[in-house]
């Protein structure tokens, strides 16, 4: 148990029947006439929904312990993704579900890092970055290259994004993991 005013971002909550929820940002807030209360941006782990909450100063919360572990990607088995801990060997299935769009760039042999409570993957989050390989992109025009446009490009995980127009097949590329975007080249 903590109070709202222990909270940080990242801190998990147990909120509304057990229910996990990160704390995305928070503010104290003392207005002139009445008490205190903590604003809050609060992001349910699971699904990945954000909601705004207010609670007074000083409400006792729940908080959830959350394991965070560096893990290591080894193989696809059916449709489960299979990590291994670095530290213990340990090997561990996590469903597409829970690994959402950082499927799209998960490379073999990648880190990531990986949120449990009570034994149960809540959610992997990938470096920031990753180097990963154009699988195909079509070939840019040569008079195209001045306008800054881009074009599509297909990568060695299957992913699909957008490229500059002077990208080609074969070439490593850095994309951030969080949004998709081309970040330059590797």
């Amino acid at each position: 148990m903590a109070t709202t005013n222990d909270l940080k971002n990242g801190m998990v909550l147990k909120l509304d029947n057990g229910e996990l929820w990160s704390v995305v940002e928070f503010q104290h807030v003392k207005p002139g006439k009445g008490p205190a209360f903590v604003r809050t941006k609060i992001k349910h782990v699971k699904s990945g929904k954000i909601v705004d909450k207010t609670f007074n100063a000083g409400t006792k919360v729940e908080t959830a312990t959350v394991d965070k572990r560096d893990m290591q990607f080894s193989y696809k088995d059916g449709e489960d993704y299979v990590f291994m801990d670095t530290q213990s060997y340990e090997m561990l299935n996590v469903p597409p579900a829970v690994l959402g769009k950082a499927a799209d760039f998960l490379l073999d042999n990648g880190q990531a890092m990986l949120a449990m409570h009570e034994g149960q993957v809540l959610y992997v989050e990938l470096p920031v970055t990753v180097e990963i390989v154009v699988k195909h992109t079509d070939p840019g025009l040569q008079g195209d290259r001045s306008t800054g446009g881009t074009k599509p490009a297909t990568l060695e995980t299957g992913a699909e994004i957008k490229v500059p127009l002077f990208i080609t097949t074969g070439e490593k590329i850095k994309v951030d993991t969080r949004t998709g975007d081309y970040l330059g080249r590797a």
